[in-house]
């Protein structure tokens, strides 16, 4: 995978190809419509991981509390998601970093540091803050170009980080001397958050605005960082779990998830095992959001497109704040030329999360492919605005024909 820059590249197609006349109403952009129609676009890839289980709702995860995932998994999860994080320090300083400063506070440090990774695109950055603040939460970037406030360490900003966090949950100071600069605003101005908030969706539309599956994001990659891996002690143990008890959908997910990371290291056969277990889920419990989704996950992953909308669209009658999967399955619509339909999905994950950048790429991708150029410039301006250098995974735009 890629972390190149999509929306920029398309924004610079635009712009090469474009004539732009100011009037005295707007700006008017005029297309060679020819070398246009010449292009062939490629979207940005969607995020074909699959989830742990809920081993408790997602509204019941408190802010306060002990790791469940260990530094190793944390590590291993940000290197697959970005390969090079642009820190200025290693990654496996910043997980320990993170693990030391939010257990002085009692502060959920996995978690802390999935909150950072969902603020940073994964230390890839590209938003107004830039890697050399060391401003891992967006303290003080309130948007509109406002880059926020500047630490002089890694160490300090992850304290700032923490720091903020308790005051949101805790009315107790920190241990040590205050440096998160916003930490007296949030006591002397917000009495109704203020040492009252103490789940982490509680930060929707607070810390995140308007942020409606806010926290539910940051759990979901909190969940994805405990994966299971594909190694054959996991998977006998696996087996031996389902031999020995009465099965139960959380056995065949979890059994499903080995098979699933099994299939990731080579084996298409796992993936088709990992199906029959995400199915097996599904029939003990028809209402699983994890085995429908990972059931989803696999088909899309094996380019069993039909089956994965299928699947989607069963999942999101069941939940439809699931912003991963109407993201997914307008990313399978888009392939398939369902143009309309796709627009509509990502609009929906618009609706759910208004800061993604992604969703504004794929629609204005949509709209070129309907030779709609306006709109399509129009579209990829809004994701430039949200993310400059949009770092997630994502793949290149062919050069013209």
């Amino acid at each position: 995978m890629l972390n190149k820059n999509v929306t920029a590249i398309m924004l610079t197609v635009f712009i090469v190809l474009a004539m732009i006349t100011s009037t005295e109403a707007a700006t008017k952009v005029k297309f060679d419509k020819k070398k246009l129609a010449a292009i062939e676009l490629i979207d940005a890839k969607p995020k074909l991981e699959p989830l742990v289980l809920n081993k408790v709702s997602p509204e019941k995860i408190t802010i306060l509390g002990p790791a469940e995932a260990t530094q190793a998994q944390m590590l291993r999860y940000l290197l697959k998601r970005n390969p090079k994080p642009l820190l200025n320090c290693t990654p496996k300083q910043i997980i320990q970093i993170y693990y030391e400063e939010a257990d002085r506070e009692g502060i959920r440090p996995d978690v802390a540091l999935c909150q950072a990774f969902k603020e940073t695109g994964f230390f890839g950055y590209g938003g107004d803050v830039s890697p050399s603040q060391n401003n891992y939460c967006g303290l003080g970037a309130t948007g509109n170009k406002v880059p926020g406030h500047t630490f002089e360490s890694p160490q300090v900003g992850a304290r700032a980080h923490i720091q903020h966090l308790l005051a949101y949950t805790s009315p107790r100071p920190p241990k040590l001397a205050i440096v998160d600069p916003r930490y007296d605003h949030l006591k002397n101005n917000r009495p109704e958050v203020f040492g009252k908030t103490k789940y982490w969706v509680n930060l929707n539309g607070i810390w995140a605005v308007p942020g409606k599956t806010y926290g539910q994001d940051i759990i979901k990659y909190w969940q994805q960082a405990q994966m299971p891996d594909g190694s054959a002690e996991s998977l006998a143990a696996a087996n031996r779990n389902l031999k020995l008890n009465a099965p139960t959908a959380d056995m065949f997910v979890y059994r499903g998830l080995v098979y699933f990371a099994r299939g990731e290291a080579g084996s298409d056969n796992d993936y088709y095992n990992a199906i029959d277990d995400f199915e097996s889920a599904v029939l003990l419990k028809p209402d699983s959001a994890d085995a429908l989704y990972n059931l989803a996950v696999t088909y899309e992953t094996l380019g069993k497109s039909k089956d994965a909308i299928e699947t989607y669209d069963k999942l999101l009658a069941i939940d439809d704040q699931f912003t991963q999967a109407f993201y997914n399955r307008g990313h399978l619509k888009l392939l398939n030329g369902d143009y309309e339909n796709a627009i509509a999905d990502f609009r929906s994950v618009l609706e759910l999360e208004a800061v993604t950048a992604d969703a504004h790429n794929e629609i204005a991708i949509a709209h070129f492919k309907q030779n709609m150029y306006q709109e399509a410039y129009a579209d990829i301006q809004k994701a430039h605005e949200v993310n400059s250098t949009n770092n997630l995974p994502t793949r290149r735009l062919l050069n013209p024909a």
